[in-house]
């Protein structure tokens, strides 16, 4: 918006001779001149004003129209997400990877990993999507380190990467890794996915193999390490903060039963899993292996 000099003076009013002071003054006295130098600041200042008051309207308006905007992008990706709508959704959040909304960045790096994750991706391909994703996660966490949600994909990603950077990385990281999901709980202490995501750390790292403790050593003064017992209250945790909520930690507690030697337990918990509705590939994938390990019970028995 242009704004002339013109324009601007002529919006101030000098007074005529009837407004001067009763005093006997002559136009052109000293007296006469300041009052019209105060009459003219006071012009000016409320012309200022006025101009302060426009330009300010303008930029909260477009700040609302922005939110407005931003929030009904989040609502139509959290649709498609709850839909299943993997790569719809992708295609969606990507028009906005330049944007410096966390909540937006943390829900692309979701799709990201997501489309990694569809049957149809090709290894490149998932290779590109699982860097980009970790790219997202972090913006988001650097824009604001109060979401939960930033802290717990930021936390994913990471340990998706270490898929394609080694043994060594992934442990590396897995203090990083562990220390996000705690702020992740922390921050909000009813997202039964992140503690189900801290269980499957502790599970983790309950049953690393030799070899790989040894690697942890190596790294660390005081490798990571935990315990079945540690993982099993997590995912039960989880479980009570949103019952069903996922198929993966019903199996999981079935898995974690058997490691503990607990078969009765182990069973309920692997016969909830088998029976999950399956909504999503995991799911199907979660229903063969439950009851796979239910019918090698039966063959034992």
């Amino acid at each position: 918006m242009g704004f002339s000099g013109q324009a601007y003076w002529s919006r101030l009013s000098f007074p005529s001779p009837g407004d001067l002071p009763d005093s006997g003054t002559e136009p052109g006295s000293p007296t006469t001149m300041l009052y019209c130098l105060r009459t003219c600041k006071r012009s000016l200042l409320f012309s200022a004003l006025s101009y302060l008051g426009f330009e300010t309207y303008q930029v909260i308006s477009q700040a609302v129209l922005v939110h407005a905007a931003a929030k009904e992008v989040l609502e139509q990706a959290d649709y498609l997400y709850e839909s299943g709508e993997t790569e719809k959704l992708y295609q969606l959040l990507t028009q906005y990877k330049e944007s410096e909304d966390a909540e937006l960045l943390w829900r692309l790096a979701r799709a990201s990993r997501d489309v990694a994750q569809l049957r149809g991706t090709s290894e490149e391909e998932k290779k590109f999507l699982v860097y980009e994703a970790l790219e997202y996660a972090k913006r988001a966490l650097e824009k604001n380190e109060s979401s939960f949600a930033a802290h717990k994909w930021y936390a994913i990603c990471i340990s998706d990467v270490g898929d394609y950077e080694g043994i060594k990385a992934k442990i590396a990281n897995a203090y990083i890794i562990k220390e996000h999901f705690e702020k992740a709980i922390e921050l909000n202490p009813k997202d039964a996915t992140s503690i189900h995501l801290m269980g499957i750390w502790c599970y983790t790292f309950a049953e690393m193999p030799w070899y790989q403790r040894r690697i942890a050593k190596v790294l660390f003064a005081t490798p990571p390490s935990s315990t079945y017992e540690e993982a099993l209250g997590y995912f039960h945790r989880a479980e009570q903060v949103d019952p069903n909520f996922y198929s993966k930690n019903l199996l999981l507690l079935g898995k974690t039963y058997l490691k503990l030697h607990n078969k009765k337990l182990a069973a309920f918990w692997l016969t909830k899993a088998k029976d999950y509705p399956a909504h999503t590939e995991e799911d199907k994938q979660i229903q063969t292996e439950a009851a796979q390990l239910l019918t090698g019970f039966s063959d034992k028995n």
